[in-house]
């Protein structure tokens, strides 16, 4: 799984990314498919003088991509938090795959032998 990084109002330093790539390296295990995430970490300087530090991440699979961002005080729990969310929006995912579709009227027939006393 390829990740990019990209900062806007602050540097990307190289202990921010290896920490991130620590904490999001379970995505890949969770969703084997996973082609690339995508993080970016912004430095937000409206609430407060310090500024709030937001962490957007988007990651792709075929067919589907999963967005979340957050916001804390600090950048490492940002991530935990976006973490959190990408992997529950990919476990419900998941959860909602349906079985392999049967081939033909032979699931009809089946059923309706059952149902017929």
């Amino acid at each position: 799984m390829d990740m990019t990084f990209t900062g806007r109002g602050l540097h990307v330093t190289d202990t921010i990314r290896e920490m991130a790539e620590h904490k999001l390296a379970a995505l890949a295990r969770i969703e084997p498919r996973a082609t690339s995430l995508d993080v970016e970490v912004i430095n937000e300087h409206h609430p407060r003088p310090d500024g709030l530090k937001r962490v957007e991440a988007s990651l792709r699979i075929p067919r589907k991509t999963f967005r979340a961002h957050a916001e804390a005080d600090e950048v490492p729990a940002a991530i935990d938090l976006v973490r959190d969310k990408l992997e529950r929006q990919v476990r419900d995912h998941h959860g909602k795959k349906r079985p392999p579709h049967r081939k033909g009227a032979l699931g009809y027939a089946e059923t309706e032998a059952r149902s017929e006393p």
